[in-house]
C-alpha cells in the first residue's frame, strides 16, 4: 500500500446555500410544468454486459423480465436508449425486442473506426503516477487499476457512454413530460414502488431532483411476491424536473463515480461524502446553483447482474469495483486489437523491407556493403561457450559480462568492494578489445551485427555464401544444443559479491540490437536457409528469452528504469512481440511507450535523465536513436509514435528539434569522452523523412545520406547501414 497519496474528500468542500429564485423564473418554471400536466417518462439504458462484472447476455435477459412482468405505470411512458452495444447480435436481439413489443427506443450505434482514433487521457494522470512512473509500482493493485482507468477515459466515455446516454434520454425526456427518468436498463419498478414514487413527488412539487434509493435484487422472481419490499440502500437514481438546469457530466466515466459526481454539484448526503478524490481522479466539483432543491422518495429495484458473488456484503462492493474494472479493462483491449492483424504481420521486415523489394541504389553503399559482408564470412561462428572465463554459476552456456563502470577498489573496505565511474569502462569491457575475450558481450555483437550484414548482402548479391554463414551464426548461437546460449541475461553486468553475484537489470541493454537481428532472421526464414523446423526452435528460445524479459527481476526493473534503458528495454520486448506475433503485448509495448516519451523529455525536448550523466551528448543521441529505432518498429504495425505529444507538448520531434541545433554548435553539456558528431546525421535524416526540412539548418553544410559512413560503433546505438530502409 502507498501510504503517501495527498487525498480529499468531498466532505471538506465548504457548505453552498441555495439562490434564492426570483418571480420572473417562478412564472417561467410554472409555465414549462403546465405543458405536461402530470406526466412521466421513464427512458432506461441498454448498455453492453461487462464480464466477468455481469453474466454475458444479462442485460437482454434482464430487458426479457422488464418486457413481460413491469407493470403498466400510471402516467407514465416508458422509452429505452440501446447504447453503444458492441456485440452486434446482441444488439440485433435487444433492438428484435423492443419492436417486438412496441416499446420506442433510442438507437446510439457503436462505430469501432470511432473509438480506436481516441487517444489515452495522459494528461489526467500526474507524471509520477503513469505507469512507467516512479511510484505507480508502490501503488496497490487496485489503484492502479483506477489508474488505468483513468487513461482509457475518453476510450471508457465513447464504448460505455454512460452518462452521454443518460444526457440523451433526460434530453428527449424534456421535451415530452414534466418528470424524466433517465435510468439504468437494469432499473425495475412494480406497482407499489410506482405509487409511493409518485405520491412523494406529489408531496414535494418546489423540488427540481427527486433522489430515489436503490435496492439490489438477488433474484429477479421475488419482484413478483405480493407486497415485496426490499431495503433500498444503493446509489440512487434521479428524477429530473422539466425545467431543471443540471445534467450528468460526460467527462466523468463509467467505473468512477459517473452519477455520484451530480450528487455532489446537488449536496445530496450520502456515503459518497466521504469517498477519496485521489491525484488522478477528476477533481470534485463545487457545488450548483441548483444545490440543495432535491427531495428522496421511494424505491426501484436492481435486477441481478448474474453474479451473486458480487451482490452481498461489503466485500460484495470492493469485488463489485474490481470486477468492473477488469472488464472495462478487458472490453477495451479486445476493441483495441480489433483489426490490429490487418495493419501487422508478423513476418513483414520491419527495418530493410524496401532493400528487400527494391536493392541498394547507391553503388558505393552497395560496394561498402558487400565488403562488410566478406569481413563477416571470415568470422564466426560464435558461441557463449568461447568465452575464456565463467560466469557464477560455472555454467559456460549462461551469457556472462561484468558491470562495466564498477572498478574494483584496490584496497578493501568492507561494504563497498566496487566504486562506480559513470563513463569509463572496466578493462575487458569495452567492445573488441583484447581482454573482452574473457566475456560474451563481444560474441553477441558480432552475432547481431554479422547476421545482419551477411543477409542484406545476400539480397543485393544474391550470392548464397551470406545467407549460408549467416544461417550458421544462428544455428550455432542458438540452436546446437553444445554451443547455444541459455534463454537470459542473469549474470549480464555482474559486479561479484554483490546481488547474490548475479547480474543488474542495466545488462539487459547488451541485446538492445534483436530488433535488426530479428529482420535477418525474418531474410534467412523467406530465403529458405533456416528450416520450418529450425524457425519453430528459435522461436521457442526467443519465447522463452521473452518470458524472462517480462519476469526475472532484472527485466522487471529494467521496465521501470527512467532513462535509456526503459527506451531500449521497450524495443528490445516490442521487436521480438512483432516476431513472434503476440500483437497484445506489442500493442501495450507500444502503449506503454508513449508514457516514456512524457517522462524522458521536457517540454522544450531535452532529456533530463540523460543530461545527469557523464557523457550527455553520447547518452542524448544513443536515446532518441532508440526511440527513431521504436518509432520505426510503430510504423510496422500501423502506428504513429512519430507524432505523439505528450501534456506538455513532450515527442520526438520536439527532442530532435532540441538537439539538432548542436550540429552547429558547440555541446554546452558534459561530455568527458570524445563525440563522434556524425552521429547527428542518421538522426537529422529521419527528422526529414517525417517532418520534412527543420528551419535553422539550412545553412549548414550537411553531406548526402549516402556520403554518411553507414557503420558506427555499435555503443552509438545506430543500426548497420542504417541509411538501407
Amino acid at each position: 500500500m502507498f501510504h503517501n497519496i495527498k487525498v480529499t474528500t468531498p466532505a471538506e468542500r465548504q457548505v453552498h446555500k441555495t439562490k434564492a429564485v426570483s418571480r420572473d423564473e417562478l412564472q417561467e418554471r410554472q409555465f414549462c410544468l403546465n405543458k405536461f400536466g402530470s406526466e412521466f417518462l421513464l427512458c432506461r439504458i441498454i448498455g453492453n454486459d461487462l464480464v466477468p462484472r455481469h453474466k454475458k447476455g444479462q442485460s437482454r435477459k434482464n430487458l426479457h423480465f422488464i418486457l413481460k412482468n413491469e407493470p403498466d405505470l400510471k402516467g407514465c411512458k416508458k422509452c429505452f436508449v440501446v447504447n453503444r452495444i458492441v456485440d452486434s447480435e446482441e444488439e440485433k436481439q435487444i433492438i428484435g425486442m423492443l419492436k417486438a413489443a412496441n416499446v420506442e427506443y433510442i438507437h446510439i450505434p457503436f462505430q469501432l473506426e470511432k473509438y480506436q482514433a481516441l487517444p489515452l487521457d495522459i494528461e489526467g494522470v500526474p507524471r509520477d503516477f503513469l505507469p512507467t512512473g516512479t511510484l505507480f509500482s508502490q501503488l496497490t493493485a487496485a489503484q492502479q487499476s483506477r489508474i488505468w482507468m483513468r487513461l482509457y477515459r475518453h476510450k471508457n466515455n465513447y464504448v460505455m457512454n454512460n452518462n452521454g446516454a443518460r444526457n440523451a434520454a433526460l434530453r428527449a425526456g424534456k421535451a415530452q413530460a414534466k418528470w424524466v427518468l433517465p435510468w439504468d436498463g437494469n432499473c425495475f419498478l412494480t406497482d407499489e414502488a410506482w405509487r409511493e414514487i409518485v405520491a412523494g413527488i406529489g408531496d414535494q412539487t418546489e423540488c427540481r431532483y427527486i433522489v430515489v434509493p436503490m435496492a439490489r435484487i438477488p433474484s429477479n422472481e421475488s419482484l413478483l411476491e405480493k407486497d415485496y419490499r426490499p431495503q433500498a440502500d444503493e446509489e440512487p437514481q434521479m428524477i429530473f424536473r422539466c425545467d431543471s438546469a443540471e445534467e450528468f457530466d460526460e467527462a466523468c466515466y463509467y467505473g468512477r463515480r459517473p452519477k455520484v459526481e451530480l450528487f455532489w454539484r446537488l449536496g445530496i448526503p450520502g456515503k459518497w461524502d466521504h469517498w477519496h478524490i485521489e491525484p488522478w481522479d477528476i477533481p470534485c466539483p463545487g457545488y450548483s446553483d441548483d444545490a440543495g432543491a432535491f427531495a428522496t422518495t421511494g424505491w426501484v429495484a436492481r435486477l441481478f447482474s448474474g453474479q451473486g458473488h458480487l451482490e452481498k456484503g461489503k466485500s460484495g462492493l470492493v469485488d463489485r469495483g474490481l470486477a468492473r474494472n477488469e472488464a472495462i479493462a478487458n472490453l477495451l483491449d479486445r476493441l483495441d486489437g480489433e483489426g490490429y492483424h490487418s495493419r501487422y504481420d508478423a513476418k513483414h521486415l520491419c527495418y530493410v523491407a524496401e532493400v528487400a523489394s527494391n536493392g541498394v541504389a547507391s553503388e558505393t553503399l552497395r560496394q561498402t556493403l558487400l565488403s562488410a559482408a566478406d569481413g563477416a564470412l571470415s568470422r564466426g561462428p560464435y558461441s557463449v561457450v568461447d568465452k575464456k572465463t565463467l560466469p557464477p554459476s560455472n555454467n559456460p552456456h549462461d551469457y556472462w559480462h561484468p558491470a562495466p563502470y564498477f572498478w574494483p577498489i584496490p584496497l578493501p573496505i568492507p561494504g563497498l568492494p566496487y566504486i562506480r565511474r559513470d563513463g569509463k569502462r572496466v578493462l575487458g569491457t569495452r567492445l573488441y578489445e583484447p581482454m573482452s575475450d574473457n566475456y560474451d558481450r563481444t560474441r553477441l555483437q558480432r552475432l547481431f551485427d554479422d547476421t545482419f550484414v551477411l543477409t542484406l548482402a545476400g539480397i543485393v548479391s544474391q550470392d548464397e555464401r551470406y545467407n549460408a554463414h549467416a544461417a550458421c551464426l544462428v544455428r550455432t548461437w542458438f540452436l546446437n544444443p553444445e554451443t547455444a546460449m541459455a534463454p537470459h541475461l542473469d549474470y549480464a553486468q555482474v559486479r561479484k559479491g554483490w546481488n547474490k553475484n548475479l547480474g543488474s537489470s542495466s545488462g539487459i541493454i547488451e541485446a538492445k540490437d534483436f530488433y535488426y537481428f530479428l529482420d535477418a532472421v525474418r531474410l534467412l526464414e523467406q530465403s529458405g536457409k533456416l528450416t520450418q523446423s529450425e524457425s519453430c526452435a528459435f522461436r521457442e528460445w526467443l519465447s522463452m528469452y521473452l518470458h524472462w524479459l517480462r519476469t526475472s527481476p532484472q527485466g522487471l526493473k529494467e521496465r521501470a528504469s527512467q532513462n535509456n534503458h526503459g527506451t531500449y528495454y521497450d524495443l528490445q520486448v516490442g521487436a521480438i512481440a512483432a516476431f513472434l506475433g503476440e500483437d497484445t503485448l506489442l500493442r501495450h509495448t507500444l502503449r506503454e511507450s508513449r508514457f516514456r516519451i512524457v517522462h524522458q523529455f521536457a517540454a522544450d525536448g531535452s532529456q533530463p535523465e540523460e543530461l545527469k550523466r557523464t557523457t550527455t551528448a553520447h547518452y542524448c543521441c544513443f536515446n532518441l536513436q532508440g526511440w527513431i529505432h521504436l518509432a520505426q518498429l510503430a510504423d510496422s504495425c500501423g502506428e504513429d509514435l512519430w507524432n505523439f505529444e505528450g501534456p506538455q507538448g513532450q515527442g520526438l520531434r520536439k527532442a530532435m528539434e532540441w538537439l539538432l541545433p548542436y550540429m552547429n554548435k558547440e555541446w554546452p553539456f558534459q561530455q568527458i569522452d570524445a563525440f563522434d558528431t556524425e552521429r547527428f546525421y542518421p538522426i537529422y535524416y529521419s527528422y526529414l523523412s517525417q517532418y520534412g526540412k527543420m528551419s535553422g539548418l539550412e545553412q549548414l553544410d550537411i553531406p548526402r545520406q549516402e556520403e554518411v559512413k553507414p557503420l558506427f560503433f555499435p555503443h552509438d546505438g545506430i543500426r548497420p547501414f542504417w541509411q538501407l530502409s
